[in-house]
């Protein structure tokens, strides 16, 4: 790798000829893997790629007057310290503010490029185009906003940000939800049916642990193989599948390491409030996203983990 400081302005301009292209070809990849749930706001993006369109002829025509027909390839992973970008398929399914905010940061760090690398132009002619392309740059945020307001109506825009907050309730709140509610509720019958009939908190630890693992495995496979997310919208099944599978383990761990108390008693009054601190976080998590009542969310999640619990204590008391 090189430094950007050690570059001639030809390998400049061949370096900034490259990050339009590859900026307009995110652009568009963006565009069209909104396209499906996001029609305007991919719109949008084809209208900023064809932007990033234009300044790489620019580019390209002052780069043929002053140096000729070939341009070597010069990209950003070449130069040390240069911005990156990450792949849009490694992001996926895209979300459309992360998306609408990669193109802010986008613009600002070209933004920056352009004035640095004006900055070191001697060729009053070069050092013109870079300076125009810093402060079109510096422009486009306005220019976004221009475009979202004529293609983004209130009604549309209200009508994709729903889409928006239902996606990520189908592909992340709800496996994360039915992931917690498994493991809080499910694991307590073990865990307290071991303590209360060996008096051992070690031991109830011990089934504690292999049973929010265990649970955690089981559900994840459940999860990731019950649908393939085409038909559902719910998204990639191996994304789902973990995000289950670790929250079920964690809502049954919360309450396993208590355990590690040595004195039984100690240990049992800490646990009955990780207990209760779970159940309040799945209540709160049903009332903040799946618009359940708060006191009818607590009532089913509490009688449910009331009857797990009791049925734990008696079973191991008997």
């Amino acid at each position: 790798m090189r430094n950007f400081s050690d570059l001639s302005e030809k390998e400049i301009l061949a370096l900034a000829i490259c990050n339009e292209e590859e900026d307009g070809r995110i652009f568009y990849d963006i565009a069209e893997g909104l396209q499906g749930e996001y029609p305007a706001s991919a719109s949008i993006f084809r209208d900023m790629a064809a932007e990033e369109g234009d300044h790489r002829r620019q580019l390209i025509g002052l780069y043929q007057q002053k140096f000729g027909e070939h341009i070597p390839l010069i990209r950003r992973q070449d130069v040390r310290g240069f911005m990156q970008r990450r792949p849009i398929w490694h992001l996926r399914p895209l979300g459309l503010d992360a998306m609408r905010g990669l193109a802010r940061s986008m613009e600002q760090e070209a933004q920056r490029f352009y004035l640095r690398a004006a900055a070191r132009s001697q060729d009053a002619s070069i050092r013109k185009l870079l300076g125009d392309l810093a402060e079109q740059e510096a422009k486009h945020e306005h220019v976004a906003g221009e475009l979202e307001r004529a293609n983004l109506p209130p009604r549309v825009r209200a009508r994709e940000d729903d889409e928006q907050r239902r996606s990520f309730l189908l592909r992340v709140v709800q496996p994360a939800l039915a992931g917690l509610m498994d493991g809080s509720v499910s694991t307590l019958a073990p865990v307290f049916a071991a303590a209360f009939a060996t008096g051992l908190p070690w031991n109830a630890f011990l089934v504690g642990l292999a049973a929010s693992v265990g649970a955690g495995i089981s559900m994840g496979f459940a999860e990731a193989l019950s649908d393939n997310g085409s038909l559902t919208g719910r998204g990639a099944p191996l994304a789902r599948g973990t995000i289950t599978g670790a929250m079920t383990a964690i809502g049954g761990i919360g309450h396993t390491l208590p355990f590690l108390i040595p004195d039984f008693w100690t240990a049992i009054l800490v646990a009955i409030l990780v207990v209760i601190a779970e159940l309040a976080a799945i209540t709160w998590m049903r009332w903040r996203y799946m618009d359940t009542p708060p006191v009818s969310a607590a009532m089913q999640v509490g009688f449910g983990g009331a009857l797990v619990f009791a049925t734990g204590i008696l079973i191991g008391a008997s």
